[in-house]
């Protein structure tokens, strides 16, 4: 259980920062940055949830907030062989593709590239969806450093699937959604 009687402890005050091992790495060591996309990205869930209407979007946004921070704690504990800690399982991003598959039946298929926005829910989540993709980034970065947990990335894979199939359900099932149209604008 985590227990924190101060904020502040000034153990980082020279820019570097405790794993949850309780080793220490500089502040902008990848797997650092890799969490710290992640907390990003859960915070912009925050966000998004602020504009969501669907009760079935705002309790399934609220458990991907729970599993954001599941992939946290996994990416801050090195791994070692024979530990016990929590790691992402893959029953988290099947979970995923159940609900993306369920959206997905309502939606007609799409036969050109879609631009960011539509509705102010749909862009939200769009954004939502390139700041995992970032994340999804970080975390490969850093599986040529240290050694992860692979579920981290299928889990990311999935979610920023799961945004994009979301940022179409939230234009109005698809029929508000931005189409590109390549060389609309070129002479």
């Amino acid at each position: 259980m985590v227990y924190l009687s101060r904020i502040y402890t000034k153990t980082g005050d020279l820019g570097d920062t405790g794993l949850g091992d309780g080793s220490r790495v500089p502040k902008d060591h990848p797997r650092v940055t890799a969490y710290g996309s992640v907390d990003e990205l859960n915070a912009l869930l925050g966000v998004f949830l602020l504009q969501v209407r669907a009760p079935k979007v705002l309790e399934l946004l609220k458990s991907v907030q729970n599993d954001l921070f599941d992939v946290g704690a996994d990416l801050c504990l090195p791994q070692k062989e024979g530990e016990a800690a929590l790691r992402v399982r893959a029953s988290q991003a099947e979970r995923l593709e159940k609900v993306i598959d369920g959206f997905n039946e309502r939606l007609q298929p799409l036969k050109s590239f879609i631009l960011p926005g539509g509705t102010q829910e749909a862009a939200w989540c769009h954004l939502a969806r390139t700041v995992c993709r970032r994340a999804e980034r970080d975390v490969v970065t850093l599986c040529y450093v240290d050694k992860i947990n692979p579920q981290v990335i299928v889990y990311l894979n999935r979610l920023s699937d799961l945004l994009f199939v979301l940022a179409r359900v939230c234009n109005n099932d698809g029929k508000d959604d931005v189409l590109w149209v390549p060389g609309k604008t070129q002479s």
